[in-house]
This record gives structure tokens, C-alpha cells and sequence, in this order.
């Protein structure tokens, strides 16, 4: 290895030192919690979408800032804007998915911070490169067109505007594949951001930057109609193949790894988002807790309540800033599975964690602005209620 590299290993090659350790703790039910990072994150107050951008920027600068991050380069924003509209419209009074300000101004900062272009990246139904389908989530596609910085949005659900797609191996040999096929948006860029929502998930406790990575996989090739083939046109969600494991993804597509492991949510969706963290790090996370909901990820689940946290959580590292929201949820972020908020489904932080992403270890985490005993808020049991299927049946 040449010796600078010794000094400064890339994100990609901590991981792939940490994978040996981590598999092993994997097998003795130990995690490796020295090799695991420590990163700052940035806690600001916020207490509405008119004042994202001020409370951001000084988020920002806590940091450390992020012109040296994005300077020159293209930088990918992932969304959440989760559920298909056409089963699940939008819900104002329910604020569950991304606010089309946010988006706004996170594009703002990244311009003035030297982005050289900005590529904002989600899978939603239609699979269709079509401008119209983001707009009707609220969001002012002119207006952020117009911001300075060239932008560009790319649905992921398929290959979109490319000719094939990336085969992404996971750094540490995978949880549940071993690499998995991607949009290429994802690999034809220099940084990649994750702006989620503080909330609740239903399979995953909660649902925060990493959990927001579980989107990057297209329903052409993991989705449930993708059939032997793929299906460039799908309109089925992931459940069959990703969630439950009854389905499997088209010929050419990575198989599973343990085909004989459990086929039931709360062990295979962790997983799978802890694999897609390692094939498509997120360099930056922002997590916008400034309205959200607690008692699951969207309105199709029982007893889904408005939050007014008002809060901006920020940092480089997923796991370190997930951590960080949980504890301001009123939650223990090393919490096994049984405990709230992991109801039905084992802690992703800790997956995260075992394979050397990042710590949860609190006392390791350098938390600067808002501190978590000010901004801690309650955030109840998890997601309890019961799913609509479930109350139809």
C-alpha cells in the first residue's frame, strides 16, 4: 500500500479493514466497538421551514463546515419521499416525508459552499424521468433550478438516463448480499448526501439517514413484479424480494448470501440498509427533525402522530448522527431488538456499528450546538399500532 495511504485511508478501505473484525464479531454475537469511528455532529434548533437554511448553515459551520467536502464537485442528494402516492397520497396534516424546502436550501448551501453540480436522487412510482412527479410532492423544481449551481433529478427506480447499471460489492462480503446492482447516478458523483426525516420506522425503530439509503435499491431489479428478467417499468415495491425474501431479484442480480436465514422483516430490512450504507457511503447527513411524526415511517400504519421537534441534526458520519437522533427521541441508540423502538426488528445501528461504519457509543460522540438533554424529546414506545392490512384483516 503506497505510505499515504497509511496515513489517510479512504472511507472505503476503513471499511474493508473493519469487514475481518466485523464478521467475526458477527459470529460471536460481539461488536467491534473500537473499530468503529467517532464523528462530530452538529444539533441546531429550528422552529420553522422558513428558517432551514440560517439554522443549516450554522449546523454547517459547528461541523466544521463542508466546502471542503463539495468544493468542485458533483454532490448527490438523496430524498425521502417515501410511499407510493398513488396507494398512499400526500398528507399534509402528516409531515412523513421530505419538505421540498429543505431541499431548497440544502441545494442554497451546497452552492455556496462550491458544489459544482447538484444531483438530487429518489425511487418513486412511475419509474419515469419526468420533472411533473416531483413537483407533485410540493417541491419547486423551477425554483431550485434556478438557485446558481447546475441540478440535476434523477429517479432511480431504473436505469433512467444510463445505459446499465453498478454492481456495488459490500466492503465487508454483505449482511444479506454480496454486492448489490445500482442506478449509476450513485457511482457518477464525487459526495453523496442523505437528507432524511427524524421519525419512527415500522420493521426499523426508526428511520434517519441510514435507513434513508434502503431507497437507493431499484424496484426494476429488487421490486416484486421485476420477474426472471428485470421489469424497466415496475410498479411493485420491494416486500417480496427485499423485505420477506419470497422473491428473488432477475438473473445477472446477486443472490443471497444465506439463503436459510430468517425470511421475516425485522432480520432482513436492517440488513439489507446496513449493506446498501456500505456500497453507497453517505459522506454528509442531514436529518430534518423540524416537523415530523412518531409511531411509524408513514400514514399507512395505525396511530401515526404529528412532531414539532423542531431540530436539525447534521454530521459525516450515519451512524454517529443516527445515534445522536435516537437519544433526542428519548431513546437508547444500542438498544437490542425487544426494546423500544426496535419492536420487530433488530437495531441497524449496531449492524452499522459491528461492521466498523460508526459508533453508537454516545460518550464517544462529540455533540456540538443544541445538547441532547435540551433537545431530547419524547418520542413514545415506537411504532405500536398496527398496519392497515392488518386492521382490514
Amino acid at each position: 500500500m503506497h505510505p499515504d495511504k497509511l496515513r489517510n485511508p479512504t472511507r472505503r478501505e476503513i471499511f474493508a479493514a473493519a469487514g475481518a473484525i466485523g464478521a467475526a464479531a458477527l459470529g460471536s454475537g460481539t461488536i467491534a466497538k473500537a473499530e468503529a469511528p467517532a464523528s462530530t455532529v452538529a444539533v441546531a434548533r429550528c422552529k420553522s421551514y422558513g428558517a432551514f437554511t440560517p439554522s443549516l448553515a450554522a449546523a454547517f459551520d459547528q461541523m466544521g463546515g463542508i466546502g471542503g467536502l463539495v468544493r468542485g464537485k458533483t454532490v448527490a442528494l438523496k430524498v425521502n419521499l417515501t410511499g407510493n402516492p398513488k396507494n398512499f397520497p400526500l398528507t399534509p396534516d402528516l409531515p412523513y416525508r421530505t419538505n421540498g424546502q429543505t431541499i431548497a436550501s440544502v441545494v442554497y448551501l451546497l452552492h455556496r459552499a462550491g458544489a459544482r453540480r447538484v444531483r438530487i436522487i429518489e425511487s418513486f412510482f412511475p419509474a419515469e424521468q419526468d420533472l411533473a412527479l416531483w413537483a407533485r410532492y410540493g417541491i419547486d423544481v423551477n425554483a431550485i433550478n434556478n438557485i446558481g449551481v447546475p441540478v440535476e433529478w434523477e429517479n432511480v427506480q431504473n436505469l433512467g438516463k444510463y445505459k446499465q447499471y453498478a454492481r456495488l460489492k459490500v466492503p465487508w462480503g454483505g449482511y444479506m448480499y454480496p454486492a448489490y446492482h445500482l442506478n449509476r447516478a450513485f457511482t457518477e458523483c464525487d459526495a453523496y448526501a442523505s437528507l432524511s426525516k427524524l421519525k419512527n420506522h415500522w420493521i426499523g425503530g426508526v428511520t434517519m439517514s441510514m435507513k434513508n439509503n434502503f431507497g437507493d435499491t431499484p424496484c426494476s431489479l429488487y421490486g416484486g413484479d421485476c420477474g426472471p428478467s428485470g421489469n424497466e417499468r415496475p410498479t411493485s415495491e420491494r416486500g417480496p424480494v427485499l423485505h420477506a425474501g419470497t422473491g428473488r431479484p432477475p438473473a445477472g442480480v446477486d443472490s443471497e448470501l444465506h439463503p436459510d436465514s430468517p425470511r421475516e422483516p425485522g432480520y432482513r430490512v436492517p440488513r439489507v440498509t446496513v449493506d446498501q450504507v456500505g456500497i453507497r457511503p453517505i459522506d454528509l447527513a442531514i436529518v430534518d427533525g423540524v416537523e415530523t411524526v412518531r409511531g411509524g415511517e408513514g400514514p399507512w400504519l395505525q396511530g401515526l402522530e404529528r412532531m414539532t421537534p423542531g431540530l436539525i441534526l447534521t454530521g459525516r458520519n450515519p451512524v454517529c448522527v443516527d445515534a445522536v437522533g435516537m437519544a433526542m427521541m428519548s431513546y437508547n441508540p444500542r438498544a437490542d431488538r425487544g426494546a423500544p423502538p426496535f419492536i420487530r426488528g433488530d437495531n441497524m445501528l449496531k449492524l452499522a456499528e459491528a461492521v466498523g461504519i460508526g459508533t453508537t457509543d454516545l460518550n464517544r460522540i462529540e455533540v456540538v450546538g443544541t445538547s441532547i438533554p435540551d433537545a431530547r424529546i419524547n418520542f413514545g414506545p415506537g411504532p405500536v399500532g398496527k398496519t392497515m392490512a392488518e386492521l382490514r384483516a
